[in-house]
């Protein structure tokens, strides 16, 4: 067997959690779902970390779904809300985390992979990759809650504008509108996430988490309420033409013709 699909290490007080198929864009196979699914076990287990960083190997910190299967779990069946729920479920456990989230956002960062990078609470982007929500121009449904905790992270005006075109932006423009606290080029991406990790390594443990709930509560973050509400939308769009047109136009490299039906 070769490498895990998702890494987990920790030293000096730090997490870090690496998808590790770049081959494949670090995209949301059922392998690398589980894989991610067992790290955060890992991390959730390891009394020790005072913050995890999330990275990703290669070019890519996560391209979302692979199109060239499935939009959901095919072992699941579908498409239903429960089986697009499902794929996202273990993102979704990056919620279950107490201690701070720093994402390493070390490549281009789309759709699910998007989604997930939304679920950190700090995060650093890479000037040269590219970050969005491309669901519009798949004729599809966002999922992950995105259409829940984008507008909560750069307002409801900037987020209205990703979703509604599909518009990927690069690490600079994601700094100007707040989406990431930082852009540094390719090779400083995961420095300085490690960087603010250790600075909050250093810090009292115990009010640090109990201020990222407090933060949470104030945002009445009910980030997987929203993501299940969202499952069923999405599941019910992957059934329309339009949904057909969309994921062919990309595997075809053309622009779609999308009829609204």
């Amino acid at each position: 067997m070769g490498e895990r699909a998702v890494l987990y290490e920790a030293a000096d007080r730090i997490g870090l959690i690496t998808l590790n198929r770049p081959e494949q864009r670090n995209a949301m196979t059922p392998e690398l779902l589980d894989a991610y699914s067992e790290a955060i076990g890992e991390a959730k287990a390891d009394a020790g970390i005072r913050c995890l960083v999330v990275t990703g190997k290669g070019r890519c910190f996560s391209a979302g779904a692979d199109l060239r299967s499935s939009m959901q779990r095919s072992d699941l069946g579908g498409p239903s809300k429960e089986a697009s729920f499902a794929m996202y479920e273990p993102f979704l456990q990056t919620l279950d985390l107490e201690v701070p989230v720093v994402g390493a956002l070390n490549g281009h960062t789309v759709g699910g992979g998007f989604g997930l990078s939304l679920l950190a609470d700090i995060r650093v982007a890479n000037v040269d990759a590219k970050y969005g929500a491309n669901f519009a121009r798949l004729g599809i449904h966002s999922g992950l809650a995105i259409s829940y905790v984008l507008p909560r992270i750069v307002g409801a005006a900037n987020a209205s504008e990703l979703l509604f075109t599909g518009r990927l932006v690069r690490g600079r423009e994601a700094l100007q509108m707040g989406l990431v606290t930082h852009a540094e080029g390719a090779d400083g991406v995961l420095p300085k996430a490690m960087e603010i990790a250790r600075a909050i390594a250093a810090s009292a443990p115990l009010p640090v988490r109990q201020m990222k709930e407090s933060i949470r509560w104030g945002l009445r973050w009910e980030i997987r309420e929203a993501a299940l509400r969202e499952a069923g939308l999405q599941a019910a769009s992957l059934d329309t033409e339009d949904a057909k047109e969309g994921r062919a136009a990309l595997l075809e490299k053309r622009e779609p013709e999308f009829k609204g039906r």
